[in-house]
């Protein structure tokens, strides 16, 4: 489908099932045997839920029926105890979360349902929800055995406030005597749009209406991402030859100042988007301060970026066009928490920040499939001297780590 949706132009379509631990649960129409995930758990126990939204373009509400879950990490790092009877997931993110089997002996759902964050909304959707049953020791007596588990109620398809008030809800966790490890100083700002545009069909996209207006595209401050074709880039970083792999170019903020988050449908000039292979080149040990800024020259809607080879702070989030006097008074410098994808607020900004300590060639996109495609990445070279013409990184022993 990824592939189908370059060619085209045209957006991959969404999924049509979701699934726990690879199977849809009751309330598809399928014909195989066995298609509901099971766990089997002893009243009053604790258990520890790793939840991974492993899809590939939709974020999802997770909840277990008559249950309350306590968030304990995030992206792989430890939040502090954050009650909830919902999780919020978009694509590539993980949460761990302990939950208390206190309900009575019997048997309920675990249900996982879409979030379309999309204004106005987006192509057509599987508005469907996936079930697995969490079943208590002592349920197989034939009383309890066929009474149906209990569903929980689902949120809204658009339930946007739902989904903000978990994201920003979490804070990281402190050891005991040690401050924060949030940088307090900045050596590079930056000011990046995330969202989707139009281009002109490329020559590889066979099956592209070149009779047509332009195909849809995506962006990162109006550079759509082109990936190399012949030579990778972290290759042509090594051997200090960018030349027609790739340009040190990509912008620190957008071309054009507008209002971002305001309704540009039908400002064709301002939805126009051109295809490079730009990347942002970084010192080694220097500090990035990104705002990502969704805007809506075709839809605004939550984007999950995500950057390989780092984590990062979020310090502060909020809907609209960011404003820095406002913003800053609520950055969290104390105990922001800290991930490796943050779903960036669908017409809104994020603010995170992170330490470029990490050599080598680092892909940052939105973690729908249907958007790398179009082009909505860009790469971070972090190198190990002071600038790329006197840097000479040697090889490395085996491939760099990557999250």
């Amino acid at each position: 489908m990824e592939r189908m949706a370059f060619l085209t132009g045209i957006p991959a379509p969404h999924a049509d099932a979701y699934t726990i631990n690879g199977k849809p649960g009751d309330f598809y129409n399928c014909s195989a045997p066995n298609q509901t995930a099971k766990f089997e758990v002893r009243q009053n126990g604790t258990y520890l839920l790793r939840i991974i939204n492993a899809g590939m373009n939709t974020p999802l509400f997770f909840k277990v029926a008559k249950h309350r879950l306590t968030v304990v990490g995030a992206d792989a790092c430890y939040t502090k105890p954050y009650k909830t009877d919902v999780v919020v997931v978009s694509p590539g993110q993980t949460v761990d979360a302990l939950m208390v089997a206190s309900a009575a002996v019997g048997r309920y759902y675990m249900a996982a349902s879409p979030y379309d964050s999309a204004i106005p909304q987006g192509p057509p959707f599987s508005d469907t929800t996936a079930t697995a049953i969490l079943q208590y020791a002592g349920a197989r007596r034939k009383t309890v055995r066929w009474r149906p588990p209990v569903l929980p109620r689902r949120p809204p398809v658009n339930d946007t406030a739902t989904a903000h008030r978990f994201f920003s809800g979490m804070t990281a966790l402190l050891r005991h005597g040690k401050p924060s490890a949030v940088p307090l100083a900045v050596d590079t700002h930056m000011y990046v749009t995330v969202g989707l545009g139009v281009s002109l069909c490329q020559p590889e996209q066979l099956l592209c209406n070149r009779s047509a207006p332009p195909v849809f595209s995506s962006s990162m401050n109006n550079a759509s991402f082109v990936v190399p074709k012949n030579t990778s880039l972290l290759e042509a970083h090594f051997r200090r030859e960018p030349g027609g792999v790739y340009t040190r170019d990509f912008p620190d903020t957008p071309p054009v100042v507008f209002d971002y988050t305001g309704d540009e449908s039908d400002n064709a000039t301002m939805q126009f988007t051109t295809k490079s292979t730009k990347v942002k080149t970084l010192r080694y040990n220097e500090t990035v301060e990104m705002v990502l800024q969704n805007t809506r020259l075709i839809a605004k809607e939550s984007h999950p970026m995500h950057i390989h080879g780092f984590n990062f702070f979020i310090l502060a989030q909020g809907f609209g066009n960011y404003d820095k006097r406002r913003a800053e008074r609520r950055f969290n410098l104390v105990d922001p928490q800290e991930r490796n994808t943050i779903a960036v607020p669908t017409g809104g900004w994020a603010v995170i920040r992170f330490v470029a300590d990490n050599p080598g060639m680092w892909y940052m996109h939105c973690h729908f499939d249907a958007h790398i495609s179009l082009g909505l990445a860009m790469v971070l070279e972090v190198l190990d001297g002071p600038t790329p013409e006197t840097s000479v990184p040697p090889p490395p022993a085996d491939l760099p780590r990557c999250s």
